[in-house]
């Protein structure tokens, strides 16, 4: 005699996250970012509302958990690396990104891509 499967905890708890990704969607425009993307935001700073601060970058990582996806992006700051996490999905968490621009796809063939921590004109 076979019992049928009962949903489990981590089945709902991916149901109910899976239907807030969706819902985040429909409320935000998000574009697609991958590892390799050349993105410019614009991001308010949380000290002074008023301004809006522009960052280009390249994403050299995205870590993909539901609503908590984030997104890191590696640029040159008066000759120094700089790195940035941003969450991606909910407007709660990154009510400071105003708009996110793709600017150029580079291909490449790996999904972290924090090699390029060593190398200096990988972003020139």
């Amino acid at each position: 005699m076979t019992t049928a499967a009962s949903p489990t905890m981590d089945s709902s708890e991916s149901i109910v996250d899976k239907e807030a990704v969706e819902e985040v969607k429909g409320q935000r425009e998000i574009p697609e970012i991958k590892p390799g993307y050349i993105v410019q935001l614009k991001v308010e700073v949380p000290e002074n509302k008023r301004r809006v601060s522009t960052i280009k970058g390249i994403v050299i990582a995205r870590r993909n958990a539901g609503l908590n996806t984030t997104f890191r992006i590696r640029r040159m700051v008066a000759g120094v690396g700089v790195e940035s996490l941003f969450p991606l999905m909910d407007d709660r968490y990154s009510p400071n990104i105003k708009e996110i621009k793709v600017l150029d796809k580079k291909k490449v063939r790996r999904a972290k891509l924090y090699y390029l921590r060593n190398k200096m004109n990988a972003l020139r």
